[in-house]
């Protein structure tokens, strides 16, 4: 029976499996090796200790009503994209609220983490931590890694001949960034054209005096603010669209979603995508496109080699006097802590059991949280994964047999012929794996069984935003608040523009309800669709991630 719990640190997925661990009666001890919590969000000015932390200028990707905790709604009066320093006094009133601070352990190290001799029978860890140079060994019966998957700067150096070793210029990751002061005046390559690299660029591109930017592959680019002036997960991420996109070929749902991406502006006038590109990415920039259009910002293929002052392109065209190459290639993961035994099985975040369990334990007493890319917060699913995986240590949940567990594994394992990189870039639906982990937890809502009880929460739950409170509203750890905090998410959403108010008696009051009355049958019909006609594991891409 599990009562202790080790969880390493203290960022969003610790602390949601710190209050987890209190709803479910555990005894939880979290291990930061920093002086406060936040984890990437919490910024600073230093690099040192190899800590990641975000940038100075960061916005969040995801709307608070998207990415808050499902039992605490961010205030009202916060904007709807956060800043780093919003979002981590956001984190503090959650600590502050559940009493999570006394259970951690700042300053603390986690050195060692191995499995007891007698594991197979007690699931039992052996955790050793350092604070002040000073060693402990603890005896914990679960450990839950919460460390994320932004752990190691990904700097492949091998794959651009010449940059360290004929090239005379600066060159740092991404990781290395915080503000672009230290560029002002210069000529800087940007590589890589993720959300870091184009928001990298923007920035830059006020003060360089040219930036130019490196892709290699085709890239959507699209707004966080949608039609009418909504956050764009909200208007997005609804069970709606994710039951057309179930429904409909993916080569049609890919025609509308092109279509819609190319009329905010053609993609292949910019060079960045074309709507007959298989393989593409999609991130959020309102600027970029005005920063190509008005010439701050050049895109560029991918970089051939590195002279002493210049780089060639595969196209064969060549810039000269760059001073600075940044290289936002994103992160590795690694768990220096667990014993190799159990850290070779961790390839990527799908040889894990629902992304959580290493499978080949003998006892499920070890939970990685985080580790996922999802089409929208990974703040939610860390989240929802915590809730399950502590569900499990108190006995509510079970896993099934080993053989299932394996056998769902290697059904959805990828391929092992992956670089670094590429293993941390599989990306999966929100509203697909947060529903699978619900449905695991006991606390998915039956939009169904809703109808029939209260149709005009059902309707906002299919029609309306995805957000976490629908996951409160049944099961374990049912808020009573939940209700109320779905159909008040509109109000919170424009409370924070609502500083200036304007005559808009032209809306018609009526509207919502007529809109009501004629979605009824439409989710109807769709509930009946969707349980008898829909195939597993279609996804519909609805934003990117926290």
């Amino acid at each position: 029976m599990v009562q202790r719990v080790a969880i390493i640190g203290a960022g969003v997925g610790g602390l949601a499996s710190i209050k987890c661990c209190l709803e479910e009666g555990l005894e939880p001890t979290c291990f930061e090796r920093s002086e406060d919590i936040g984890g990437l969000w919490r910024y600073t000015d230093s690099t040192d200790g190899g800590r990641v932390s975000v940038y100075r200028s960061v916005i969040t990707n995801t709307s608070k009503e998207m990415s808050c905790f499902s039992d605490f709604p961010c205030p009202e009066d916060f904007p709807n994209y956060l800043s780093h320093s919003l979002l981590l006094e956001y984190f503090r009133m959650y600590a502050q609220h559940f009493n999570l601070l006394q259970h951690i352990r700042f300053k603390t190290t986690a050195i060692s983490v191995r499995k007891r001799p007698d594991f197979t029978t007690s699931g039992q860890w052996e955790v050793i931590t350092e604070t002040d140079g000073i060693q402990e060994l603890h005896i914990f019966d679960a450990v839950m890694v919460c460390t994320g998957h932004y752990q190691e700067p990904y700097l492949p150096l091998a794959s651009f001949p010449g940059i360290d070793t004929r090239f005379k210029g600066q060159y740092l990751h991404s990781q290395e960034y915080k503000d672009a002061e230290a560029f002002r005046g210069k000529r800087v390559l940007v590589v890589g054209i993720g959300n870091t690299g184009g928001d990298l660029s923007v920035e830059l591109s006020r003060v360089a005096a040219k930036v130019f930017l490196s892709t290699r592959s085709s890239t959507w680019v699209f707004s966080r603010v949608s039609d009418h002036g909504f956050p764009f997960d909200m208007i997005n991420t609804t069970r709606f669209n994710h039951f057309l996109d179930r429904l409909l070929p993916s080569a049609l749902t890919n025609r509308i979603r092109f279509w819609k991406f190319n009329s905010w502006f053609n993609h292949a006038n910019y060079g960045l995508a074309s709507t007959k590109s298989s393989n593409f990415k999609m991130i959020v920039n309102e600027e970029l496109p005005f920063c190509l259009l008005s010439g701050t910002i050049v895109l560029k293929t991918k970089v051939k080699e590195f002279t002493e002052s210049s780089v060639l392109f595969e196209d064969g065209t060549t810039e000269e006097n760059i001073d600075v190459v940044l290289f936002a290639t994103g992160y590795i993961f690694s768990f220096p802590f667990l014993e190799e035994s159990v850290r070779r099985l961790i390839d990527d975040n799908r040889s894990l059991y629902k992304c959580i369990f290493p499978p080949q334990l003998e006892k499920p007493t070890l939970a990685i949280i985080g580790l996922i890319q999802l089409t929208g917060s990974i703040m939610v699913g860390s989240e929802m994964q915590a809730r399950w995986v502590t569900g499990i240590f108190a006995g509510w949940n079970k896993l099934p047999p080993t053989s299932k567990v394996l056998a769902d594994v290697f059904k959805v394992k990828p391929p092992v012929n992956r670089n670094p990189s590429e293993r941390e870039n599989l990306k999966m639906s929100f509203i697909s794996y947060t529903d699978e982990i619900a449905s695991c937890a006991g606390v998915k809502p039956s939009v169904l069984r809703l109808l029939l009880m209260d149709p005009r929460l059902a309707l906002a739950i299919f029609f309306g935003p995805c957000t976490p409170y629908q996951y409160r509203l049944v099961g374990r750890g049912k808020w009573s608040g939940a209700r109320e905090a779905i159909l008040t998410q509109w109000q919170r959403t424009l409370k924070p523009l609502r500083t200036r108010v304007v005559d808009d008696s032209s809306n018609d009051s009526n509207g919502w309800r007529w809109m009501c009355l004629l979605a009824l049958p439409v989710a109807l019909t769709a509930g009946f669709l969707l349980s008898k006609y829909a195939r597993p594991g279609w996804t519909l891409w609805a934003g990117p991630h926290l």
